[in-house]
């Protein structure tokens, strides 16, 4: 079958909107997702993408490609995000929370949220107010105090205030406590949410998945999807991936900040993270994907940061990972994207799918010969090598 040139495709920018503005809608703190996979599920559905769930919540889902034998590849995002649970029914009617996930509480001070009790039909409502939260009682103590998890609680809007009050509401330790994003999206293209890590990955990779099916495109390989639920609390990608895949690239928020060279208006791609380099191979073909179809993309490496792929490789997947981003500025607070960035990052998506992996024939297996691995082609060796024993030493 002869091979199909590359080429960036015509994006549905409207369905990315609309989709990442209802994906910021649904709470869905790590460990209570059941509402947003099945939006997830739903939107490949109607795109014509069949999906499965595995016991531990995680979307699977496939786009077939050219090539039916053979190693794939697999997109990976996560709808889980930060978020909080409820520790403890405070004396004073209000509740102590410990964080899901890794953030400040300095950016939960001033959070509306949700709490959800065992009854689904109650809606109650709060907010993360410091210990010293009136100006008018504590004057100049207000700034004084310092920043942590146990010196907030959640002012409920409910006319409770004793623990009692609290239980007869139906709350009790272990309900989650999402905060609600509260998106918009500027006249200039800006998006002001919280949780933009990692719904405006999941936005960008329906829309490219979308794209794919509308041009009535075939990938390169078979385009495995996978959609986490744990990524924020470290599980991620630990399971639900195909077998056959070889190439695994996630789709993450990339870290727009002083010392960073990640930008809101423009894809990035990590070359390394907290847990280390990502794949050579994968990460020099992803950059030249983007360099020959004109992707504006730049080069990050990030220090405090971890992804599904880190979970994956951790639980024993056998292949070569990759990270991209879209530009995020104040990530785990209140975060800022722009669509431009989204946009590139979707294209690239799309070249992507449309491209061969970086080794097809020698990845079809999990193993081969030393000899036969096509590396020296982006490492350049002495073909002889230091046969006799180690370099530098007679």
């Amino acid at each position: 079958m002869t091979a199909r040139k590359p080429e960036p495709l015509k994006l549905d920018l409207d369905y990315l909107r609309q989709v990442l503005m209802e994906l910021l809608e649904i709470p869905s703190p790590s460990g209570r997702t059941d509402h947003i996979q099945q939006y997830v599920g739903e939107r490949l559905s109607a795109i014509g993408i069949t999906s499965t769930l595995t016991r531990r919540g995680a979307l699977s889902a496939c786009l077939p490609g050219r090539r039916s034998t053979g190693a794939d590849r697999a997109v990976v995002v996560h709808t889980d995000t930060i978020g909080g649970m409820v520790k403890r029914l405070k004396e004073n009617g209000r509740l102590e929370v410990n964080p899901i996930g890794t953030h400040s509480a300095r950016f939960a001070e001033g959070a509306h949220v949700r709490i959800f009790t065992d009854d689904l039909e109650r809606v109650i409502t709060g907010q993360v107010l410091p210990l010293k939260a009136s100006g008018h009682r504590y004057n100049e103590a207000v700034d004084l105090q310092g920043v942590g998890w146990g010196l907030v609680e959640v002012r409920v809007d409910e006319p409770v205030h004793d623990e009692a009050g609290l239980r007869a509401l139906g709350i009790d330790a272990g309900d989650f406590v999402a905060l609600l994003a509260n998106p918009t999206i500027t006249p200039s293209g800006y998006v002001k949410s919280r949780h933009l890590d990692d719904k405006a990955g999941v936005a960008a990779v329906l829309t490219a998945f979308k794209a794919m099916v509308d041009a009535g495109i075939t990938p390169a390989v078979s385009a495995h999807l996978l959609v986490t639920v744990t990524e924020e609390i470290g599980h991620g990608a630990s399971h639900g991936l195909d077998p056959d895949v070889a190439e695994i690239v996630s789709v993450d928020a990339a870290v727009v900040a002083p010392g960073q060279q990640s930008r809101e208006t423009a894809a990035t791609l990590a070359m390394g993270d907290g847990v280390g380099p990502f794949d050579y191979h994968l990460t020099r073909n992803l950059a030249a994907i983007a360099r020959e179809h004109g992707v504006e993309l730049v080069r990050d490496v990030f220090e405090y940061y971890r992804s599904d792929v880190a979970a994956a490789v951790e639980a024993g997947a056998h292949a070569r990972v990759a990270l991209l981003g879209f530009g995020v500025d104040a990530t785990h607070g209140h975060e800022r994207t722009h669509l431009d960035g989204l946009r590139q990052l979707t294209q690239l998506l799309c070249l992507y799918l449309q491209s061969p992996l970086v080794f097809p024939e020698w990845d079809a297996e999990p193993e081969g010969d030393l000899a036969d691995f096509p590396s020296l082609a982006v490492q350049p060796a002495l073909e002889d090598g230091p046969r006799e024993g180690p370099i530098g030493l007679d």
